[in-house]
C-alpha cells in the first residue's frame, strides 16, 4: 500500500511509526512547515519530504505519483478534491472527537469547555468540508474529572487515533477500500479555535 502522509509534530511522528511498525514505510511526507519534527524524522528514515506550498491547502502536485491513500496526522490543512482524487483510495484522517460533534481545530478544548463526560475518536473520508466526511472507524472513551484537554489528548486521544488509524488502514489493505457511514448532521457542533 503506497501511502502519503500529510501531517505535523507528535503525532505524526507516532503515525509515521505505526505504519513503519505494520511494514508500511510512506512514500512520501508532505508538511506546511520544513522545520516540523515529522520532517525531520522523515528524513532521517529515508522519506521524501514535500513542504506545501500554501500551509492551509495541500494540492495535487505534493501527492506522491500512484499513493493509495493518502492518511492526515494532526494536519491543520485542507487537502483539495484534486489531491484526493490523485489517490486511489482517496484519504483518510483522525479527528479527536466522536463526529459530527465538535467539528473543528478545537475539538478536545470543546470537549472539556462542553463538560462532555464521554470524548471519542474518529477516522473520517477527507472531504470538501472539513471534518465532514464518511466515518471509517469511530470509538469512545471517558473523560475524568478535572482533566485538562491535554491529558485527556495525551491518556485517551492520541493513542486512540493510532489503534483507529490502525485498523482502517488494515482494512484498506485486506479489501482494497475504505468503510464509510455517513455522518449524521442533525447532532453536528462546531469547534473553533479558543483564543485566550
Amino acid at each position: 500500500m503506497r501511502i502519503t502522509l500529510v501531517g505535523s509534530r507528535h503525532f505524526g511522528v507516532t503515525t509515521l511509526n505505526m505504519l513503519k511498525e505494520r511494514g508500511l514505510q510512506p512514500v512520501r511526507v508532505v508538511v506546511a512547515d520544513s522545520e516540523d519534527r515529522l520532517a525531520a524524522t522523515a528524513r532521517a528514515a529515508g522519506i521524501e519530504v514535500t513542504v506545501q506550498a500554501n500551509p492551509k491547502l495541500v494540492v495535487a502536485s505534493e501527492i506522491a505519483p500512484n499513493t493509495d491513500l493518502i492518511v492526515t496526522a494532526h494536519s491543520h490543512a485542507r487537502v483539495s478534491k484534486e489531491a484526493l482524487a490523485a489517490a486511489r483510495l482517496g484519504g483518510i484522517g483522525y479527528h479527536p472527537s466522536l463526529l459530527p460533534r465538535h467539528r473543528g481545530i478545537a475539538a478536545v478544548e470543546w470537549t472539556i469547555k462542553e463538560g462532555d463526560p464521554i470524548a471519542g475518536g474518529t477516522i473520517y473520508h477527507l472531504a470538501d468540508r472539513m471534518d465532514a466526511g464518511a466515518i471509517a472507524a469511530q470509538e469512545w472513551c471517558f473523560v475524568k474529572k478535572g482533566e485538562s484537554a491535554r491529558e485527556l489528548w495525551e491518556r485517551a486521544l492520541a493513542p486512540l487515533g493510532q489503534k483507529l488509524l490502525a485498523a482502517v488502514i488494515d482494512y484498506a489493505i485486506t479489501h482494497n477500500s475504505l468503510p464509510a457511514k455517513p455522518q449524521d448532521e442533525q447532532f453536528a457542533t462546531q469547534a473553533p479555535s479558543l483564543s485566550h
